[in-house]
């Protein structure tokens, strides 16, 4: 109950953030800075996550083959083709941005910290979850500008390159990550005096990128072309996204005969797309392209995952005490 309070909170801020950026946008020189800002914090938020990684964890899970495989195909094949078999029915409503933005975030890759997290809550394979989630982020960073350009930027920008995008992102995300396992036996051990930290970091500079990104949108006029039955149904768009792939991600791995505790670990890192490296790629990825309608899909899909997981997690782990 203690973590889906804080989840509630964070979702509260996010929305304050959206709020904050409606009503008192950064813009100009200071818009510049705080960017400038933001980008350091992620970087940190990456290399903490690289020290807190385990490498027995990483070593154990890579054992694991089958199950990385069937979260592979999830996060990088099925829900990539439900976003683009949709695409008739989803962009003459939401129109060609912000149908992007939807697309894009099909195309990210897992959550680390929340699929970890429910895993642990449901009695699932904890190894396991760490290295499936930790490689789908690591290997979603070359995949993502890859798909994005073929399928997105691609028809629109034809001398689009990912090569300069994913060493951006290389940069930014997976440099920093290495970074922090090479330095894992100096900086774990202080991270573990201070466990607050990676929190502060991996929410704080979400909320910093939100901010950025929705200031930047509103002076565009984003509350302009995005109306509130818009959101209904981006909304319901999403709340059906997740539905189709929680289904799958139940029955499929019980019919390929994994067991209970893979089960859980497959259902919880394939059914969710992250906000904290998405919003960053969508920074370098659509460069003059409106961030806010973008990184809005995934805002909205964030919280609705978050909701569903920790309700099915909590109803799990009650189901296994009894």
């Amino acid at each position: 109950m203690l973590k889906l309070l804080a989840l509630d909170r964070f979702t509260i801020l996010l929305v304050l953030m959206v709020l904050l950026a409606t009503l008192l946008p950064i813009s100009g020189q200071l818009a510049y800075y705080f960017n400038i800002l933001t980008t350091v914090a992620i970087a940190v938020l990456f290399f903490l996550h690289g020290a807190k990684l385990s490498r027995e964890a990483v070593i154990e899970g890579m054992l694991h083959w089958r199950m990385h495989a069937l979260v592979f195909i999830f996060t990088f094949l099925i829900f990539p083709l439900i976003g683009l078999l949709s695409r008739p029915v989803l962009e003459p409503v939401f129109g060609q941005q912000l149908y992007w933005g939807f697309l894009f975030m099909c195309f990210l890759p897992s959550t680390v910290q929340s699929s970890i997290a429910f895993t642990s809550m449901a009695k699932g394979n904890v190894a396991g979850a760490v290295c499936s989630a930790s490689f789908s982020n690591i290997i979603g960073m070359f995949i993502t500008p890859i798909l994005v350009s073929y399928f997105i930027l691609g028809q629109s920008q034809h001398d689009f390159d990912p090569t300069k995008s994913i060493v951006q992102i290389t940069l930014l995300l997976l440099v920093p990550f290495i970074l922090g396992q090479l330095l894992r036996p100096f900086i774990f051990p202080q991270m573990r005096k201070f466990p607050s930290v990676v929190k502060v970091f991996d929410q704080g500079s979400i909320l910093m990128v939100v901010y950025g990104a929705f200031s930047s949108a509103v002076v565009a006029g984003l509350w302009q072309q995005v109306s509130g039955i818009t959101l209904i149904y981006l909304t319901l768009a999403c709340s059906v996204l997740l539905t189709i792939v929680m289904l799958l991600a139940l029955y499929l791995p019980k019919w390929l005969g994994f067991n209970q505790a893979d089960q859980i670990t497959i259902f919880f890192c394939s059914s969710k797309k992250t906000l904290a490296s998405g919003v960053p790629m969508a920074q370098i990825l659509f460069i003059g392209q409106p961030l806010g309608m973008i990184v809005l899909p995934i805002m909205i899909f964030h919280q609705i995952q978050l909701m569903v997981c920790g309700v099915i997690a909590n109803h799990w782990s009650k189901s296994m005490q009894e």
